[in-house]
């Protein structure tokens, strides 16, 4: 067995798909400046000519938000894509390896869900292209639907094989060590099994067709309950790995998982309470939807507090973003970073607007949207930092091959 590699500093592990999936994560922030800033009177979410005639008949401020919103999702859906692409390419190598085979006699087997996630996160940002740039679109989006949903469920199916796998070796031959397990890397599959939720409850917020709708939310409703009893589960577990054997600096960064986790849950369960309220004529008032996001916030405020201090107190930014260690797992700080920005964008504009706690566009509303567009910018620094340093600065990531 040889290692081929350019430098010894960077080896390839599924975690690398977090790249992919961080890229996809801000191509929605962007498209949040159009969902919530463009008028689209009658549609759920804007299309190619709503946007089109906001820019041609807004104003110069219009025009450049529009603009940066457009150049937003075309540069990191490329990103998306680039990296997706090549963690496939990847992962066909490392496939061959003995890296794959001691990755799936342990605990770290499970890092194979950040595949199926970021095949979710993929289709997503697929369907904002074509929302933002593909003319006639919402014409035929009723065909498309059933598409979306079909492959939706090929990713969850692949998904929960893939759990399902790692399940029925560590209940029947054992071997998984509790000892290592102190982290929140095992909810990492309940945080896939979410995206495909939201992924699978999109039809339910923007079909008019009843059956479509109605498929939606059952299909949506099954991944919501399985993410959330695997992550539920998972941290638990995780929390009482940490109070006695302190919390694993490589994996430090899942303790931010919660915040990902309850963006993507929440976003399903509301595109969920859309279609109740819009096919289904349930009555869903604007407090119950300004007191789920308002718990939902709080929770990730406390998610944030407390990885932080661990984050902080192992120094971890010093050594794995600023320093000159390498860690693969330290892309999943962009998913809390993109998740809490999306959040709070949605509490501001279907929270406190929707209550009429603040008038949309007032002085006060640009105040409470400024955190969401700072953690935006913040976290896209991030990303390329950290891409400078995996990628675009050093060597790629190389797996092994044999000799």
């Amino acid at each position: 067995m040889s290692t081929e590699q350019t430098s010894p500093r960077l080896t390839y592990g599924p975690l690398y798909f977090l790249a992919a999936l961080g890229a996809g994560g801000l191509t929605v922030t962007f498209f949040l400046y159009l969902m919530f800033w463009v008028p689209h009177a009658g549609r759920s979410v804007p299309v190619f000519e709503d946007i089109m005639a906001a820019f041609v008949a807004g104003t110069m401020l219009t025009k450049i938000m529009i603009s940066i919103a457009w150049a937003g999702i075309a540069i990191f859906s490329a990103l998306l894509v680039q990296m997706l692409v090549w963690n496939l390419r990847e992962m066909a190598r490392f496939r061959k390896t003995e890296g794959f085979t001691a990755l799936h006699a342990g605990n770290a087997e499970s890092q194979m869900m950040a595949i199926p996630l970021t095949l979710a996160m993929g289709v997503n940002g697929g369907f904002i292209l074509g929302l933002v740039f593909v003319p006639g679109l919402w014409s035929i989006v009723e065909y498309l639907f059933p598409l979306a949903m079909v492959t939706f469920v090929a990713i969850g199916v692949y998904g929960l094989r893939l759990y399902g796998k790692f399940l029925g070796r560590v209940l029947t031959l054992g071997g998984f060590e509790c000892s290592k397990n102190n982290s929140f890397a095992q909810a990492l599959p309940g945080f896939a099994f979410a995206m495909v939720a939201v992924g699978l409850a999109a039809p339910a917020a923007m079909s008019s067709n009843l059956t479509t709708v109605g498929i939606s939310l059952i299909l949506s409703s099954f991944f919501v309950i399985i993410a959330a009893l695997i992550a539920g589960a998972a941290m638990l577990l995780g929390l009482r790995s940490m109070m006695e054997h302190g919390a694993n600096e490589d994996s430090a960064p899942t303790l931010l998982i919660g915040i990902p986790l309850l963006t993507v849950i929440g976003i399903a369960l509301m595109r969920q309470v859309h279609a109740l309220h819009a096919q289904f004529g349930a009555h869903g008032e604007n407090v119950d939807s300004f007191n789920m996001l308002t718990v939902i916030v709080m929770v990730q405020i406390a998610f944030a507090l407390f990885g932080l201090v661990v984050l902080r107190a192992q120094g971890y930014f010093s050594k794995f973003v600023s320093g000159d260690q390498v860690s693969a797992g330290s892309y999943a700080l962009i998913c809390p970073g993109v998740a809490m920005s999306v959040m709070l964008q949605f509490y501001v504009n279907k929270g406190l607007v929707g209550m009429g706690m603040i008038e949309k566009f007032s002085t006060v509303y640009w105040l409470a949207s400024t955190p969401a567009l700072l953690i935006q910018f913040g976290t896209i620094a991030l990303l390329v930092m950290l891409n400078t340093k995996h990628f675009w600065g050093a060597a790629k990531p190389i797996s092994a091959l044999p000799a």
